[in-house]
């Protein structure tokens, strides 16, 4: 029905009349809290070891750097909802995945060329393997039907 709110899921202030899909329910709630934590990991080892010891690997050092700001657009992506911050979030953790999985493979395939690890170094090992599970279970959620979006067929 024309007017009727999805449960959660507020008006969109620009556009009155249409509904803001509300990313952090259930499990994006979970998403947006890994994702928090992984932009302060992110965050604070590479200023610190770009601050402190940057001539020593700066390839990963900067790749650090990247993944946290990369993580922290998805979870600005999630907090704000609607259509459009899903498609950003949705083709962010897409492009995540692949510079998780080749700096994994890189890390692995030649060591020596990253003197210090990333946050992706060997798929994210030092993380116990979040970063690279993280954009599998995001790619895997954002990519479901969403109330009053086209693919849910609902208008």
């Amino acid at each position: 029905m024309a007017g009727q709110r999805t449960e959660g899921a507020p008006k969109t202030p620009e556009t009155p009349g249409k509904q803001r899909t509300r990313l952090i329910g259930g499990p994006g709630l979970v998403l947006v809290w890994l994702y928090g934590v992984m932009v302060v990991g992110a965050v604070s080892r590479s200023a610190y070891q770009i601050s402190t010891e940057f001539d020593r690997a700066p390839l990963a050092y900067a790749l650090s750097a990247v993944a946290a700001l990369v993580y922290a657009f998805i979870t600005y992506t999630l907090v704000r909802g609607g259509e459009t911050a899903r498609r950003a979030a949705l083709v962010c953790c897409a492009a995540e995945l692949v510079g998780v999985l080749v700096v994994g493979a890189w890390t692995v395939a030649a060591p020596s060329a990253f003197p210090d690890a990333t946050v992706w170094s060997k798929f994210g090992m030092g993380y116990l393997f979040i970063p690279v599970l993280l954009p599998v279970t995001a790619v895997y959620w954002l990519r479901r039907p969403w109330p009053g979006s086209p693919a849910s067929g609902a208008r």
